[in-house]
């Protein structure tokens, strides 16, 4: 049991990946649907590319969408809606009416006026007033009287209170009551109440009872009869036949006896696409899947989706196009690299196209969206460079639908595309309003850091650099050289540009312990070094990067600002104090006790601001330089680190390092500000 134990301790990173590993097929199994796979892909408008296809039971067929939302349209158009009508209204609005006009306009109407509007309500509510009928009420309705008697009345005949100054002024037009037309309609207008409301309880359940009614098919295909042959276009009726052998056949395929084999076979698929995944980064990314909450990472976001694709189609189908699948490349992009990014979109649209419904169109849009991501998506600290990715995938989604819509459909002729291509623009919209904050949503969640949190640290007004600037002048100021050169360096060979200038920054902050101990803030002619062994002097000069690394760790800077620090003097001699104790003592000297400690670089980026570093740091030993002497004196740096294997780890070419060494020299040069001399 205790070997069992530590067996699992000395694994529990490859432990806790299975587990998550299969929480993952589990989650994605439950929002897959419950139903098997059809086992013949076909599109409108395109060949059948299969043997001729008998059916294989009988079967209904399904009306399509449009028809069925048609027949409905139809059918609720027939349905007369229900209103109540209301007795006890009459009697109250007469009694305010007569109080009215014995109270205030006794004086001002004369009787046989009084007479004339106590004759017009009366016999207004007997047919019935209502405020106003809604415009697909106008015609026949159903008018439900005391005892639960119910007529048909037609609307034209029931009085609207909308309509009362244009009746007051028509009824109202005579002597001897034309001069009294505005007291009658202020009175009116006063006193008088609908007696007619709708009752939408009752229209609700018409509505519905004549839904019910309704058939979802038309017609039924026996077993045995001819559908289609090889080679025919799959479009009008076939197309229908084809979809409606879909729906039964998926439906008769996830049955009690089949469920288990179906389930199976979906564990199966999803499983595999995941270990792609998981191989993928075990050879190729291999920090990244040796770090669990990187992985966690990774397949929280497939997962997420994964249900946003599932909770579109529950409630419709079209919905799926506003999900912003392209934030999925754009997110990994901007933590890991663009080719982890695209990796594990591809494998996600493989799992979704299980999913929906045209599953090849659908793939094909969402890689090419993906492709288009990858390719534009890049310095997202700049605001305008999301905004005109964005832009490009979404034009990219458009193009695509529009030229699968063409060659099933062969005209724009559907509403539905129209709203899809508006979801398109909404999937856009969504992806530029929500790209940055998932990723600062991210990287405090995970602790994981992207080129928007460079730019952040990049700032020399942060605390830890404004107190490498108080306490090592000297040394922040040789940090803003090596930024400099290492930024122009990255930009020549396509290297994070952002990454290196932030790991530049930071590189030498070990410095501030003991800041005096470093050419570059002495002052004057006193050097502390005289006074201690080349061994001590020595050790104080490599310590300052293993001083970096904790003072780095105690601020929070992330692990990729950590490794410029580790990194940036390689295993190289601090060659000075070495020559210096060989002098003193001979050549018994212990090289390793005059050697940094490592690691050597190992990307670009870390290689660029080891030569960056060197170059800038020695340049300062330069006396009246000319072009001649800063070639040479590149060229010697960067080849003895070539020579002592500093470079090895990094991917780094031969090609790649003759690029820096060229901007190095011409910054050099920029810096010395050399001209050409002229003859006297």
């Amino acid at each position: 049991m205790k070997k069992i134990s530590d067996q699992l301790y000395r694994n529990q990173s490859l432990v806790y990946k299975f587990f998550l590993y299969v929480a993952t097929v589990v989650g994605i199994l439950y929002l897959f649907p419950k139903g098997g796979q059809f086992k013949y892909e076909f599109q409108k408008g395109k060949p059948w590319q299969y043997e001729n296809l008998l059916a294989p039971f009988d079967f209904p067929i399904h009306k399509s969408n449009d028809e069925i939302a048609i027949e409905k349209d139809k059918v609720l158009k027939t349905v007369k809606p229900y209103y109540n009508y209301n007795a006890s209204i009459q009697p109250i609005v007469e009694a305010k009416i007569e109080e009215q006009l014995e109270n205030y306009l006794s004086d001002t109407l004369p009787a046989v006026v009084k007479s004339k509007i106590e004759s017009v309500v009366a016999n207004v509510y007997k047919k019935g007033v209502v405020v106003s009928f809604a415009k697909e009420d106008a015609g026949v309705i159903n008018l439900i009287e005391e005892g639960n008697k119910v007529k048909e009345v037609k609307t034209t005949s029931v009085f609207k209170l909308s309509q009362l100054h244009n009746f007051v002024i028509k009824t109202f037009d005579k002597e001897p009551y034309a001069d009294y037309t505005d007291h009658i309609y202020e009175l009116l207008m006063d006193v008088m109440e609908p007696n007619v409301s709708k009752n939408e309880n009752f229209t609700k359940k018409a509505k519905e009872e004549a839904l019910s009614k309704i058939s979802y098919t038309r017609g039924t295909v026996t077993s045995g009869k001819l559908i289609i042959v090889k080679g025919e276009v799959v479009e009008g009726e076939k197309f229908n036949i084809l979809n409606s052998l879909k729906k039964e056949y998926e439906s008769q395929l996830w049955s009690e006896s089949n469920y288990t084999w179906i389930v199976v076979g979906y564990v199966l698929l999803i499983a595999l696409v995941l270990l792609m995944l998981l191989l993928f980064l075990n050879k190729y990314r291999n920090e990244i899947y040796n770090n669990n909450t990187k992985v966690t990472f990774i397949f929280m976001n497939i997962m997420l989706m994964v249900f946003l694709t599932s909770f579109a189609i529950q409630y419709n189908v079209l919905y799926i196009y506003i999900v912003p699948l392209s934030i999925l490349p754009i997110v990994l992009k901007a933590f890991f690299d663009a080719r982890t990014g695209l990796f594990v979109h591809v494998l996600t649209i493989l799992i979704l196209g299980f999913l929906v419904p045209n599953s090849f169109e659908y793939i094909f849009i969402q890689i090419m969206a993906g492709i288009v991501t990858i390719l534009t998506v890049s310095e997202l600290y700049k605001r305008a460079n999301l905004f005109i990715s964005v832009g490009q995938i979404t034009l990219v989604y458009l193009l695509s639908y529009i030229a699968f819509y063409l060659i099933s459909e062969g005209a724009f002729s559907s509403e539905d595309l129209w709203w899809i291509l508006g979801f398109f623009l909404l999937n856009g919209l969504i992806t530029v309003v929500s790209a940055q904050s998932l990723i600062y949503i991210y990287e405090k969640i995970f602790g994981l850091d992207s080129d928007v949190s460079l730019l952040e640290l990049s700032d020399t007004n942060s605390r830890l650099l404004r107190e490498l600037s108080e306490k090592a002048p000297g040394t922040f100021h040789h940090s803003l050289q090596v930024a400099n050169l290492a930024e122009a360096a990255a930009i020549e060979i396509g290297a994070n540009a952002m990454l290196v200038r932030v790991g530049a920054l930071y590189h030498d902050i070990g410095k501030m312990n003991n800041p005096t101990f470093f050419t570059e803030n002495q002052k004057g002619s006193i050097n502390p070094h005289d006074e201690l062994e080349p061994k001590e002097s020595a050790s104080i000069i490599i310590h300052h990067v293993i001083d970096g690394i904790a003072l780095a760790k105690k601020n929070n800077l992330p692990d990729r600002i950590i490794d410029f620090i580790r990194t940036h003097h390689g295993t190289s001699l601090v060659y000075y104090f070495y020559k210096k104790q060989i002098d003193l003592e001979g050549e018994a000297v212990k090289e390793e006790d005059f050697r940094y400690r490592g690691a050597i670089p190992f990307s670009k980026e870390t290689a660029i601001l080891m030569m960056s570093d060197s170059v800038e740091a020695a340049s300062k030993s330069l006396k009246n330089p000319t072009y001649g002497i800063i070639d040479t004196f590149v060229e010697k740096i960067i080849n003895k680190q070539m020579d002592e294997g500093q470079f090895l780890n990094a991917n780094i070419t031969f090609k790649e390092i003759e690029q820096i060494k060229k901007i190095l020299k011409q910054k050099l040069v920029n810096i010395y500000h050399l001209r050409v001399e002229y003859p006297e």
